[in-house]
């Protein structure tokens, strides 16, 4: 077996280390600055590469930004590349979050963060902006793929659930092939995991050995956003007693506020309710099931890309993936851009961002958390 030469997994663990801890925004910023970083400044995927690997990416359950650096792990570094990524992006959120969760179980209430925050949001969307707009150029092929992203943008934002979205799309593609060509298309195979019904015993004690069965099994059937993710949550820990309402309120903040994977609020969680190996076990548990499914999904996107039916099929996804971001974008600039700091912040970001492309992400972020601060002293 050919060995990955060090350097490369040595740049890997350095770039998402990084992006673990600048990483604020949710999923949507993630896969903005590891556009950046990957195929604008690094050259390691062309555009092209990288929009497969994020339709391929919503295509799967659990967290999608996770799944990228994982992805792109194994683009670059074999499974050792994928191993590397994907830790390094997950641990600086796993460690801040483990440290708040101490000093909430001890001390009873979260650290003041929202001045720093409030600059953050805003930076962010510009961020998103910037990486969108050249993976939108990319993605649109034609006049029929245009119309399907906006159809897509549009239920998008009547909250029409993301891989309904995606499947929906691709398999539209695939019929208008079908009618054109009058082609005999099987769509064996391409049964999302979201219709499969969750199932998971009723548990009398929450162990370390069930906390993991729990996040596991959510990790492995899970899609779309850490609000889903708190829905699951509600009905599993807090509908049956093993913990309050206002645990499970603060561990969505907590998943707000701190950089990295939204999914590490569960490391809060498991924290609460079995102290350290608690919250090992359930973040072990909710990630273990992504490392799984981009290891065998990976060399399956080349295959579909080659292919000139799965192709159709593909693009379609991809178009679909950059409207789900953008209808992200649009609702979260609703939610943050509301006065005329946020606008100020904002307009400056975006600025900076499409003016000068090849400014680090991180400059960025650190300038709206900086501004935020200031403009919240005036």
């Amino acid at each position: 077996m050919k060995e990955t030469p060090k350097p490369i997994l040595k740049e890997l663990a350095a770039l998402f280390l990084k992006l673990g801890i600048i990483g604020f925004g949710g999923p949507a910023a993630h896969i903005a600055m590891m556009q950046q970083e990957v195929v604008e400044k690094r050259k390691w995927l062309t555009e092209q590469e990288f929009l497969d690997l994020l339709g391929a990416t919503n295509l799967i359950p659990g967290p999608n930004s996770t799944e990228m650096a994982i992805h792109i792990g194994q683009e670059k570094g074999g499974w050792r590349g994928l191993i590397i990524a994907g830790a390094c992006f997950i641990f600086p959120a796993v460690l801040i979050v483990g440290f708040l969760a101490w000093l909430y179980k001890d001390y009873g209430q979260l650290p003041q963060v929202q001045p720093f925050i409030y600059g953050i949001k805003p930076a962010i969307i510009a961020v998103i902006l910037g990486a969108v707009f050249p993976l939108a150029k990319k993605s649109i092929k034609s006049v029929e793929l245009a119309i399907l992203g906006i159809l897509v943008l549009v239920l998008s934002l009547l909250n029409i659930n993301e891989i309904y979205l995606m499947f929906g799309a691709g398999l539209l593609a695939m019929l208008l092939a079908r009618i054109r060509n009058r082609q005999k298309i099987k769509f064996n195979g391409i049964v999302p995991l979201a219709l499969l019904p969750p199932t998971v015993p009723v548990l009398l004690s929450v162990s370390n050995v069930n906390l993991f069965l729990i996040f596991l099994k959510i990790g492995a059937i899970l899609y779309g956003s850490g609000y889903v993710l708190f829905a699951f949550l509600d009905t599993e820990l807090v509908t049956t007693g093993f913990m309050s309402r206002q645990q499970l309120i603060d561990a969505i903040a907590v998943g707000q506020f701190t950089p990295g994977p939204v999914f590490t609020s569960v490391t809060f969680i498991g924290y609460q309710i079995n102290g350290f190996w608690g919250a090992v076990v359930s973040t072990v548990g909710i990630f273990l099931p992504s490392f799984v499914f981009v290891a065998l999904l990976n060399p399956v996107v080349k295959k579909m890309r080659k292919s000139t039916l799965f192709s159709l099929f593909l693009d379609a996804v991809n178009v679909a993936s950059v409207a789900i971001i953008a209808a992200i974008c649009l609702i979260m600039g609703k939610e943050t851009i509301t006065d005329v700091r946020t606008v100020v912040i904002a307009v400056l970001s975006m600025a900076v961002v499409f003016r000068y492309r090849k400014v680090n992400s991180a400059f960025i972020v650190i300038g709206g958390c900086l501004a935020g601060y200031l403009l919240s002293l005036i």
